[in-house]
């Protein structure tokens, strides 16, 4: 079980910066706390032969800040941050091999929206792409790269719609959502 052992603030961040902001709003000065954050992309993954949705478990430590109790563990779409100079297909492609194991061409990939996210403090922007996939696609184990250990979840088609609202399970609100849309196409 993983435990927070210490906190600290960040002074070299390597992912995001803590920024305060001073803007006018309706004639008055006003400052806000935010981080400046890289944009994303997730990819809701249906397995047609398997009819479940692969997601990805992995330790989210900053979750323990709100429950203690908990091991810190959540169910998520395969994601990664937009920190290339590539496209976001491409980007998402990268993803679903490196977490997932599995060969998606980027133009397999459907784009669906794009939202932001965690608006109180960074605002940063996720995309979200849709894929099938099956057996034939598997070329690697996933599990993500250098010390990520991320765990493949199968979700069974039949399980998902009440899976979106157990709050055993912690989530995100953009799988809750692309789990919401693909029920709304069928």
């Amino acid at each position: 079980m993983a435990q927070i052992t210490k906190i600290q603030p960040l002074t070299n961040p390597k992912f995001i910066t803590p920024l305060r902001l001073f803007y006018t709003q309706s004639g008055k000065e006003k400052t806000w706390e935010a981080i400046k954050a890289h944009d994303s992309v997730a990819v809701l993954l249906y397995h047609k032969e398997k009819d479940s949705f692969l997601l990805v478990k992995q330790l989210r430590i900053a979750t323990l800040l709100r429950d203690e109790n908990s091991q810190g563990y959540t169910h998520e779409l395969c994601a990664g941050i937009v920190d290339k100079q590539k496209s976001l297909a491409v980007i998402a492609q990268e993803e679903v091999f490196e977490e997932c194991g599995y060969k998606v061409e980027a133009k397999n990939l459907k784009r669906l929206t794009s939202y932001y996210t965690s608006v109180g403090f960074s605002g940063a922007k996720q995309t979200l792409f849709f894929a099938t996939i099956n057996e034939n696609m598997q070329v690697g184990s996933g599990g993500g790269i250098d010390d990520e250990e991320i765990e493949l979840f199968y979700l069974p088609r039949q399980e998902a719609k009440a899976f979106i609202f157990d709050e055993n399970y912690k989530k995100t609100p953009g799988l809750m959502m692309a789990l919401y849309w693909f029920f709304e196409q069928s």
